[in-house]
């Protein structure tokens, strides 16, 4: 598992490296510059990106947009447009002309460089946006109120006796960090000529009610213009009482100038579609298409749509892998994807015709994907190397960039060793430990679960669980993608359905067992766990059901106590998918079969307990329940809460904090710190 980026990393440090190498810290990981998704001209020659850069005493992120000539093998990325007073983010090339966002507005530049030009001046605010491939109009997504007839923001007048309370009707009323306050995401589409795009633009969403791109995640990838841009496709949720338990997004297609109401494409599935994607000729709409409603994680199937004839056909149904992105090619004739396979991110080429599915990538994980004359440019990472961009040709993919060569020299990576073993059902279960670089001993384990549950610990680079972190600190991270794990086929990422403490502990357990015996260098009796989410989840779920095996625990935004998560959490189709379809008042039994809170009383273990007051998805209130329950068992414990965070932990300032809490935590279970 030692990547073809790993390798070029390290051989770029290597060169550069002081005399005495050491390990990799949070310091260094806060710090690193990271890269956005590649735009890339349609000659294939220009490459712009926004990057990301650390501004520790602000708290936050900066960005500046870079570009690199590709014709010019070896030359260095230079800035393109870098004001230090704003942040230039989100850059598409249209043409010879960079579009990007910044300071609530949209701006050119030359792709050759030159003098910003702003070229809209709405008011109130926006998401994002798209340029039509025509050059001559742009898509705008904002939240206003529904069926506002443009960007202009209404006036609104509160009397001067009012209260400061919010009142609602029906659900949402809160989603992922955010308190509903009546305004959706809803496309506005302006003309844009010489003088730029003036005005506010018409609305082209018509009466529907729903956000798109949809909230909280969703973003350009589920906006798309028609080759000659008169038309702009979306995806979209209509809201209703419904909302909280539907996973149904359609494509919608609407006319740019507004005159006619949008018209629902994929009416007949009542599962997920979305990422609309218009090929260069104009004739074909590609999508991804779910089979299952309320089920957020059922398998993402390329379908394609003719858009003379309306036929669609489910492109890559006999392919048991999820799509997880799609780029077409310039010709037309074929689409690359990304989709997991076995802890891996490959970038994918599908025939647009026979369906037939070449793999191009082979370790890594493909983050982002722009295609051009040349062919596809990607963003890669891996377990040991954050993202860089890699030109995908014939044999091993050809690296661009080393944004972060400076930053890593003279830090030595760890090791990354896989393993398999026959898990719960008698299926194999996949794996890996990350080994501390130059240990000759025995070390502490820290044993990490990951989220979703439908997710995989992949090898992938991470700004939040990063297993290199946690190797420089001197322990050898082991993981295990248990039943519930995507990647390898749908099958087993359905097993996890109302089996949430079953099968997933049973895999836990068996590859705990296999990592020790086949890593003689890992500490079996001297072993942490840890996780977040789901994986918080399984740490409580631990604490009662394996109760004697771990030194300590670690539990980030868990579910305690399953009867309270039904009600609280937002997004009620996750939650009852779960645990079998059903309402908790429908089915008890189904939630309370795997519901930590009925087993406080085995808790043993010492535990951190983490959450984020703007956690929505599993309140702040489980983790503060959790607590409570190890304070009155008289277990050893600790309550982290960022008042500023939501499920994830973002904020640079905050995530050192973090992981000194997390690591010291475990110091102190593991090698007697104090």
């Amino acid at each position: 598992m030692k990547t073809l980026l790993a390798a070029s990393l390290l051989a770029i440090a290597a060169a550069s490296a002081p005399a005495a190498a050491r390990q990799l810290t949070i310091e260094d990981v806060t710090m690193l510059s990271r890269i956005g998704a590649p735009a890339l001209s349609a000659d294939g020659r220009w490459l712009v990106w926004a990057q990301r850069e650390t501004d520790l005493a602000a708290d936050r992120g900066r960005f500046d947009l870079w570009r690199l000539d590709l014709t010019k093998p070896g030359a260095p990325p230079a800035k393109l447009a870098a004001d230090p007073q704003v942040d230039e983010n989100d850059p598409q090339i249209v043409g010879t002309t960079v579009y990007f966002s910044a300071e609530d507005a949209i701006w050119s530049v030359p792709v050759t460089g030159g003098t910003p030009r702003r070229l809209t001046d709405f008011k109130g605010g926006f998401n994002g946006f798209k340029v039509a491939p025509t050059g001559d109009r742009l898509v705008v997504w904002a939240d206003r109120r529904p069926g506002a007839p443009s960007l202009e923001p209404p006036m609104e007048k509160k009397a001067a006796d009012a209260g400061s309370g919010r009142t609602y009707d029906r659900l949402f009323v809160r989603h992922w960090d955010s308190w509903a306050d009546g305004n959706r995401s809803q496309l506005f589409v302006l003309p844009l000529g010489a003088g730029g795009a003036r005005g506010n633009g018409v609305a082209i969403t018509g009466g529907l009610v729903g956000d798109t791109p949809s909230k909280p995640f969703g973003g350009a990838e589920e906006v798309s213009w028609s080759a000659d841009g008169r038309t702009v496709y979306f995806a979209l949720r209509e809201a209703g009482r419904i909302e909280p338990l539907s996973t149904n997004l359609d494509i919608f297609s609407a006319p740019a100038d507004g005159s006619a109401p949008p018209v629902n494409l994929t009416d007949a599935n009542d599962a997920t579609d979305t990422q609309p994607s218009v090929s260069p000729d104009g004739r074909r709409l590609a999508y991804l298409a779910m089979r299952r409603p309320g089920y957020e994680a059922d398998r993402y199937v390329l379908t394609i749509r003719d858009l003379a004839t309306g036929r669609a056909v489910s492109l890559t149904e006999r392919w048991d892998r999820s799509v997880g992105s799609i780029a077409w090619a310039p010709d037309s004739k074929s689409l690359y994807v990304t989709a997991e396979d076995t802890q891996e991110v490959p970038l994918w080429r599908v025939d647009a015709q026979s369906g037939a599915v070449t793999r191009l990538t082979q370790e890594g994980h493909v983050g982002a994907v722009a295609v051009g004359a040349r062919g596809p440019v990607v963003a890669i990472d891996s377990l040991t190397a954050p993202a860089d961009f890699y030109r995908i040709a014939a044999g091993a993919p050809q690296r661009l960039t080393s944004v972060n060569a400076a930053k890593l020299a003279g830090i030595d990576m760890p090791a990354v060793e896989r393993f398999a073993f026959t898990g719960a059902n008698n299926d194999t279960v996949h794996g890996y430990a990350v080994k501390p670089y130059g240990s000759t001993g025995k070390v502490p384990i820290a044993f990490m679960v990951h989220g979703g549950p439908q997710g995989s610990s992949n090898n992938s680079w991470s700004y939040r669980w990063n297993p290199a972190v946690f190797a420089g600190a001197g322990y050898g991270l082991v993981a295990v993608d248990f039943h519930g794990s995507t990647g390898y086929g749908q099958r087993f990422t359905d097993a996890i359905r109302d089996n949430w403490g079953g099968w997933p502990l049973e895999d836990l357990q068996k590859g705990l067992a296999a990592a020790t015996a086949k890593f003689t260098w890992l500490d079996g009796d001297n072993a942490c766990a840890l996780g977040a989410s789901y994986g918080g989840y399984m740490m409580n779920w631990i604490e009662g059901k394996w109760p004697d095996r771990f030194r300590c625990i670690v539990q980030h935004d868990g579910v305690f106590d399953a009867r309270a998560m039904a009600y609280e959490t937002e997004e009620l189709w996750f939650d009852e998918w779960e645990h079998g379809g059903k309402a908790y008042h429908e089915d008890p039994a189904a939630f309370e079969k795997w519901n930590p809170v009925n087993h406080v009383a085995k808790w043993k273990t010492p535990q951190l307990v983490i959450t984020g007051e703007k956690d929505f998805r599993i309140p702040y209130t489980q983790g503060l329940a959790a607590f409570t329950a190890l304070q009155r068992r008289d277990v050893p414990s600790r309550l982290l809460v960022f008042p500023n965070e939501n499920h994830w932990v973002l904020k640079p300032r905050n995530s050192r904090q973090w992981y000194a809490e997390v690591i010291g935590w475990m110091d102190r279970w593991t090698k007697g710190a104090n």
